[in-house]
């Protein structure tokens, strides 16, 4: 059989554009969830944990809900709200009160080292719950890129990380992240991610109502550059990185993924160098190296099998 070699050449372009969409994607998500961390950083002194998780919530709920209602709508059946609530309470509503307040108690190089754990509990237990394979290349590259979160941790390190509690407040966000990734990814098969990453956000911001006293107090004591820096926070990072990153969740393996959320410390190291003229030690760059190789690793195929001649 001959093939044309006009199909031929228009084949690869439209796999190519797709391929772009899905690494830019990729790119927003891990750069404005880099940002995060620094837009956090600069708020901590001032709002506290619950009234900034729920500030942050509410500001991406109302920024999702006017992409949702722009169409038409799919919503999710009753077997969907079982993991809607877990991926809604875990990585939308626990995970930024526990991150929000570990990052008050330790450093946060050993805050970036204890929530990377979450990608490394994805990839395990996607093999599980997921039917995923777990390939050579994928565990040497997980290998590699948490050496170099370790090796960021270590520089930022000061040989006083902080208490005990900050320490297990990161451990529940790093597990409540792993859980809520493992919940969306099913329900991305089923539903568009814009409503999946709605309803979610609107289940965390419940979660965090406790905490609403605070945020009235909050904006009605703070000053506008504050108010700013919250609704940046609900818009980018949260409705803006979410929907990207349910883009492509919904195209690709979660644990392969998610590994990729190794080189968010080096990025958000990198923008508070540039905007808050944070110096980062030296060896942030040998662990920002050993991130991007670990990555790259991940997407390394192994070389299939040749098949015995009969």
């Amino acid at each position: 059989m001959t093939v044309d070699s006009r199909t031929a050449a228009m084949a690869p372009p439209s796999n190519r554009r797709s391929s772009v969409l899905v690494l830019g994607a990729v790119a927003v998500t891990l750069l404005l969830w880099a940002s995060a961390f620094v837009a956090i950083r600069h708020l901590g002194r001032d709002v506290p944990p619950g009234a900034l998780s729920l500030g942050r919530l509410l500001v991406a709920s109302v920024a999702l809900g006017v992409l949702v209602f722009r169409r038409p709508r799919t919503w999710p059946a009753r077997r969907d709200w079982p993991l809607l609530l877990l991926c809604g309470v875990g990585w939308f509503g626990v995970y930024n009160l526990a991150l929000n307040e570990a990052e008050r108690r330790i450093d946060a190089g050993t805050s970036a080292l204890i929530v990377q754990i979450g990608p490394i509990i994805v990839a395990l237990l996607a093999t599980v719950f997921l039917g995923e394979k777990m390939s050579r290349w994928l565990l040497i590259g997980m290998a590699v890129g948490f050496a170099g979160v370790v090796v960021i941790a270590r520089g930022f390190s000061s040989g006083d990380s902080g208490d005990m509690v900050g320490v297990w407040l990161a451990v529940l966000a790093a597990i409540t992240y792993a859980v809520g990734v493992l919940a969306q990814k099913p329900l991305l098969g089923r539903l568009p991610g814009p409503e999946v990453t709605w309803i979610a956000c609107i289940i965390g911001a419940v979660v965090c109502l406790p905490w609403s006293g605070e945020l009235v107090t909050v904006v009605r004591d703070s000053d506008a550059s504050t108010l700013w820096w919250i609704a940046y926070l609900g818009v980018f990072p949260t409705a803006i990185a979410f929907s990207t990153w349910a883009y492509v969740l919904a195209r690709s393996d979660a644990g392969k993924l998610t590994l990729t959320t190794f080189l968010v410390p080096f990025i958000a190291t990198l923008i508070a160098w540039a905007l808050l003229s944070e110096v980062p030690p030296p060896l942030t760059f040998v662990g920002g190296a050993l991130c991007i190789a670990g990555v790259l690793l991940t997407r390394r195929k192994s070389r299939a099998k040749p098949v015995p001649k009969s």
